[in-house]
């Protein structure tokens, strides 16, 4: 049954917390996901928040708190000491859940929260995960994995898997290295399990598995993972040396990330907000490109006044001015989503510039004359200028194919340079194709009553 959180529920959990009622709070908690307790802790004041966790088991509380909003987790953080990060919540967590937990504190909490750590080993392998950018498979990668020599036999494999196991939350595959730590390949289970104890992992192994570099960016690593059905990917050095692995759980939250900062791009955020943060914080995201649909209004305006004379000639042109900047932004939405979704899946080919290129002039066209002779047939009954129903058609034709053709332009030479194609589908394109709808628009109706 799905847990409901209520203002019932809070007070009740609220005054066992107060009481310091144990067994009460391990009653309403019961049976509930990490996921449920951090809604749980996102609802409550930072006191009671911190007095709640401290009642909780240790590893259900650090798995709540991986759970929670990255800002919400950051502060709760800063209440609780670095003795009790090191003993309560990192003994408790994955090597790489445990370095991205660390790396969210200040450098001085850093070095406390390291120092207090009693087991070295996984001191040096969290040490090591911080040294990665985060946004490589070295910041998404674990540490804990199950591996096997291949020069061993199966009895001697079950023997060592069975204590490399404990540390291993959930045992994807088996790897197989060198005496050089060299990745080699993959064991099956059930291969290994049915195999006589005396035959050598070499002539049961299987060399084929994918596998990403160190360095290898994060949403690479997505994309791989996505496209080959993987739930796990190890992650090598180099020269190949085994270093750990990305299980698929790290990478939906890649993929989640990823998703929030596009949609944020497109919808004119310049930065990854939440809606608790500060006012400042949500005017500085938001502004600059508040400032860019500024600057293409004014333009539009001048665009207007330049062919001032030619309006008050033929005002009835004006009624049309907003359905041709209307459909010249959202033509070019439309394209440019499209683009950004298929350089996202990788799914453009080797082609694609081109390909896609010519796909959008052929739909602009289809789409333009459809529209066209709509735009056409409405004017024809209900407007008596026949010059009037020919501009607005053939405008309308020529600014959904010129739409089509920037909206897709755009993201594919910023994704060429590097830049997040997703700049292109927010005030961008809609900006510029409003401006120079408007300008084909007043300029072929010129030309049309110049004749």
């Amino acid at each position: 049954m799905q847990f409901e959180l209520t203002k019932d529920y809070i007070e009740e959990l609220n005054t066992a917390v107060r009481d310091n009622i144990e067994a009460k709070v391990m009653e309403l908690i019961n049976g509930l996901h990490p996921v449920d307790i951090a809604e749980i802790l996102e609802e409550q004041s930072t006191e009671e928040a911190k007095a709640f966790y401290f009642l909780l088991p240790e590893e259900l509380g650090a798995d709540a708190l991986m759970e929670l909003d990255e800002d919400t987790r950051e502060r709760f953080l800063k209440e609780i000491s670095s003795q009790d990060i090191a003993g309560k919540i990192i003994n408790q967590l994955d090597s790489d859940d445990a370095a991205d937990l660390i790396g969210e504190l200040s450098e001085e909490k850093q070095d406390e929260v390291i120092g207090h750590l009693e087991d070295l080993e996984q001191a040096s392998d969290i040490i090591d995960l911080l040294n990665y950018d985060e946004d490589t498979a070295g910041g998404l990668m674990a540490k804990e994995l199950v591996k096997v020599m291949i020069d061993w036999d199966v009895a001697t494999c079950i023997k060592e898997i069975r204590v490399q196991a404990e540390e291993v939350e959930k045992m994807y595959t088996v790897y197989v290295v060198d005496e050089n730590n060299i990745l080699q390949g993959r064991m099956s289970l059930k291969r290994l399990l049915l195999a006589p104890d005396k035959k050598k992992v070499k002539d049961i192994y299987n060399a084929e598995l994918k596998l990403v570099k160190v360095d290898t960016p994060s949403d690479e690593v997505a994309q791989i993972m996505e496209k080959y059905d993987l739930v796990v990917i190890p992650v090598v050095d180099e020269i190949g040396r085994l270093l750990g692995r990305i299980t698929i759980d790290d990478v939906v939250d890649v993929m989640k990330e990823e998703a929030e900062k596009d949609y944020q791009m497109a919808s004119g955020i310049s930065e990854n907000v939440e809606s608790s943060d500060s006012a400042w914080i949500l005017t500085r995201a938001r502004l600059p490109w508040l400032l860019i649909g500024l600057l293409g209004g004014i333009l539009g305006a001048r665009v207007i006044e330049a062919y001032e004379g030619e309006i008050q000639i033929h005002p009835e042109m004006a009624f049309f001015i907003p359905l041709i900047a209307a459909m010249a932004g959202n033509v070019g939405v439309q394209s440019s989503a499209i683009v950004v979704q298929g350089l996202a899946n990788n799914s453009l080919g080797l082609d694609g510039l081109w390909k896609r290129l010519f796909k959008e002039l052929l739909v602009g066209l289809i789409n333009g004359i459809v529209l066209g002779v709509l735009i056409f047939a409405y004017n024809f009954f209900f407007s008596d200028s026949l010059t009037l129903s020919i501009i607005v058609s053939v405008s309308l034709i020529a600014v959904i194919v010129f739409a089509a053709i920037f909206g897709t332009l755009v993201p594919l030479m910023l994704d060429k340079y590097k830049i997040d194609p997703a700049l292109a589908t927010g005030p961008f394109i809609t900006t510029v194709n409003d401006v120079f709808g408007l300008f084909l628009y007043l300029y072929i109706g010129y030309l049309m009553y110049a004749f």
